[in-house]
């Protein structure tokens, strides 16, 4: 793992040079993420990416709280995160986690492939697969 930035309630990183590893971590019920933290999250992703589109494993076990619809909205389709974002691995630990990513993923990004997994090996094992189904290395 190399390059770890943090911000917010977020720590990010490059993870083996070819997927993005976020964690998140917070234990206030009542947080939202906004759209202002939202495109600062979005240009450490850029930053790390280095314009190679690459899996992205999200860890969200140690998070609580929920994000406004203009932060879903624009992660879900920022042109750059578009260009970049091969597929999603979320990591959660919660029920209520898990139903908040299906509904995101169904409202605001049915698109991209993804994969919700309570543990990193699972995360990483389908970013693997993405990542040579993408690149054509199957």
């Amino acid at each position: 793992m190399e390059n770890p930035i943090a911000f917010g309630h977020g720590k990010f990183l490059t993870h083996y040079d070819d997927v993005v590893f976020f964690q998140f971590n917070n234990n206030e019920s009542f947080y939202n993420l906004d759209l202002k933290t939202a495109k600062k999250f979005i240009d450490i992703v850029v930053t790390l990416c280095n314009g190679k589109p690459m899996s992205f494993i999200i860890d969200i076990r140690g998070f609580r709280g929920s994000f406004s619809a203009e932060a879903a909205n624009f992660l879900a389709n920022s042109s750059e995160l578009l260009k970049l974002r091969i597929s999603e691995a979320f990591i959660t630990n919660s029920i209520a986690t898990n139903l908040l990513i299906a509904s995101y993923k169904r409202i605001y990004d049915p698109v991209t492939p993804h994969v919700i997994c309570d543990e990193v090996r699972s995360a990483e094992q389908y970013c693997l697969q993405s990542k040579n189904t993408f690149y054509g290395s199957d």
